[in-house]
């Protein structure tokens, strides 16, 4: 399946070469086994978004290499791919870029036809591509600007999608300058997330009681590998060994904002999943 990665530090900017490139399980080592596209995305010293994006594997992608030594940002999505609809294209590489925020997505959805039918024009103006990752993005994003604010914006449109759409999978990683949402939902793909000390707080959902309430922070130490400075990273699966990783619980929402991050449970279940028996042959080796 489709491998997701975001950082943010909440302002001071550095680099993600560890993450990218050099960590035991790095992103360029999973794009051996994810070949079908490859996008990282940063802001600019504006506070723009940047990205750049090819269809081919990581590992043989130049570009991605030099930019992952050299770009230094606070805030990065970067994405690995292994398509499920839409062939292997730069029209079809994560992540997007819409309104001013960086998206990328793994998992499956259907009902295109039905999906596309929620969007107006202007909203689809920006999908260039064939996925149902672009026009989730493109969905997300029309509920943002009719809302006004980018949680509210995402929990409807996420919620929506839910009632009415088959799904399989719909983890995502969205990003504007400086603050960071992860999704996973609901419980077929894992995601993780990973804070260090000394400045950030990572607020865990309690085990108890899927609330945004009751939460218990946890710290941990910056290894010597890394870049000192305190950062907060989300992941398709564990990049190194260091034991703060944590697994996001089914419907977990994580919002990342400065250096607290704060999880929500806005979500039911899905009211129409899909299982393994029902993807196509396609689908179900992308998301293997």
């Amino acid at each position: 399946m489709c491998r997701l990665f975001g950082m943010t530090t909440g302002g001071p900017r550095m680099h993600a070469t560890f993450w990218l490139l050099d960590a035991p399980d790095s992103l360029r080592d999973q794009s051996r086994r994810m070949p079908d596209g490859t996008g990282l995305g940063w802001f600019s010293l504006g506070e723009e978004p940047v990205r750049d994006r090819a269809p081919i594997a990581a590992f043989q992608d130049a570009d991605f290499n030099s930019e992952a030594r050299h770009i230094a940002s606070h805030t990065f999505v970067s994405h690995v791919r292994y398509a499920s609809t839409g062939a292997p294209d730069v029209h079809n590489s994560h992540p997007f870029v819409m309104d001013d925020r960086l998206f990328a997505h793994n998992g499956v959805v259907r009902g295109l036809d039905t999906l596309g039918s929620w969007l107006t024009d202007v909203d689809r103006a920006p999908v260039e591509g064939q996925t149902d990752s672009e026009l989730v993005c493109a969905y997300v994003t029309a509920e943002i600007s009719r809302r006004g604010d980018t949680t509210e914006g995402l929990v409807s449109a996420v919620r929506r999608i839910a009632a009415e759409l088959p799904l399989f999978a719909l983890n995502v990683v969205l990003a504007e300058s400086g603050r960071l949402w992860a999704l996973r939902y609901p419980a077929t793909h894992e995601l993780w997330a990973l804070a260090s000390e000394p400045a950030l707080t990572f607020c865990r959902p309690d085990t108890d009681r899927h609330l945004a309430s009751g939460r218990e922070p946890g710290r941990l130490k910056v290894r010597a590998h890394r870049e000192p400075t305190p950062a907060c990273v989300v992941a398709s699966e564990r990049m190194d060994d260091d034991p703060g990783w944590r697994l996001l619980a089914p419907g977990e929402l994580l919002l990342v904002d400065g250096l607290t991050a704060t999880s929500l449970f806005p979500f039911d279940e899905p009211a129409h999943p899909l299982t393994p028996a029902d993807l196509s042959a396609t689908e179900s080796s992308s998301q293997t």
